[in-house]
């Protein structure tokens, strides 16, 4: 819900909290000085979008750099589930579910209550192209609106946080506001983006193994960003990655699960936590797409993916970049390991 005068309880709990902060690294993103944020997928499976709201959400998706067609459906899913006539309890109204007061200032009149993709005069939050090109001007001012307050959170995030509670709330707190149902929100709604976003033959076929490695291997070359990158891909890092846009270790092992799976699965943030779930493996039972952690320094504190042939994928640390190692260097083969499958 656009909520300029929304008020959210305060307070973080705990749990919700050690999933989007970490135990040990914060997931932070930026967003670039021009174009879109890094990592912002901007083609639509227009599959899944109900077929009469197809062309509008693509057409939202043009209305600017920072706001994309599978972020505009992902909020729609969020916001009313698809359902032009739906209103809440707080009195939102339609498929992006505008309050009154905000609808007056940014409703948009862009098509008729007939379904035709004409304007008819009236901008009606209930009239589904009034309603979805609204929400990309809307999202596209607060994209600009919060876009110096980056402080370890990337723009898409910060966006979605001044959609859910206003800007003034992003403004109070220089960033994602502390509020368990904004962020739970943000969450929401960055995971569900996958779900509406097109993909490679690499990625869509072939076993969950071979997809987890196909889309981590995307990224070869791609900076190390302490803090950095999620399942929206590589974005801005966290203290000494803050000057980096990339993915740190567990944040691609994240992504390249996450995506692998469709959105099914959205893996803990940090590599501590990650080695706790899925099916635990047996070390000579490796097969490609399984997840290799390694105690390096008392924790398992780096994580990375097998890809096969004694060979992982990960991002190692400051300063270097995502790329291929051999398991077999002394310097792995000395660490304790654990190995996880998600598929």
């Amino acid at each position: 819900m656009p909520a300029t005068a929304l008020r959210v309880a305060g307070g973080v709990a705990a749990g919700l909290l050690a999933m989007l902060v970490g135990l040990s690294v914060v997931a932070a993103a930026e967003e670039e000085e021009a174009g879109a944020p890094v990592g912002l997928v901007t083609t639509l499976d227009s599959r899944s979008v109900p077929p009469e709201y197809v062309a509008w959400v693509e057409r939202a998706g043009h209305e600017c750099a920072e706001v994309s067609a599978p972020l505009i459906a992902a909020q729609i899913d969020a916001e009313s589930g698809w359902n032009a006539t739906a209103r809440s309890h707080a009195g939102a109204q339609g498929l992006s579910q505008f309050l009154p007061g905000t609808w007056k200032t940014w409703g948009v009149d862009a098509a008729g209550r007939d379904g035709s993709s004409e304007p008819d005069g009236t901008a009606d939050p209930f009239t589904p192209g009034d309603a979805i090109m609204t929400q990309a001007r809307y999202d596209c001012w607060l994209a600009k609106k919060v876009a110096p307050l980056g402080n370890g959170a990337d723009l898409t995030r910060l966006l979605l946080a001044a959609y859910n509670a206003g800007p003034g709330a992003v403004q109070e707190f220089g960033g994602l506001p502390p509020y368990p149902e904004t962020q739970s929100y943000v969450t929401r709604i960055i995971a569900a983006m996958t779900g509406y976003s097109g993909g490679t033959a690499d990625e869509e076929g072939g076993p969950f193994g071979d997809r987890v490695v196909a889309y981590a291997k995307k990224w070869l070359g791609t900076p190390y960003a302490w803090g950095g990158g999620g399942p929206e891909g590589p974005s801005r890092g966290f203290a000494q990655g803050a000057d980096t846009v990339g993915f740190d270790c567990s944040s691609l092992v994240q992504a390249a699960v996450y995506h692998a799976s469709g959105g099914r699965t959205l893996l803990p943030r940090t590599s501590q936590v990650q080695v706790t779930a899925g099916e635990p493996v047996e070390r000579d039972a490796l097969r490609p797409g399984d997840v290799i952690g390694f105690d390096l320094h008392g924790s398992f504190d780096h994580i990375g993916i097998y890809i096969g042939n004694g060979q992982f994928i990960h991002a190692p640390r400051t300063g270097d970049v995502v790329k291929i190692s051999r398991l077999g260097d002394s310097y792995y083969t000395s660490r304790p390991q654990k190995v996880r499958r998600f598929g």
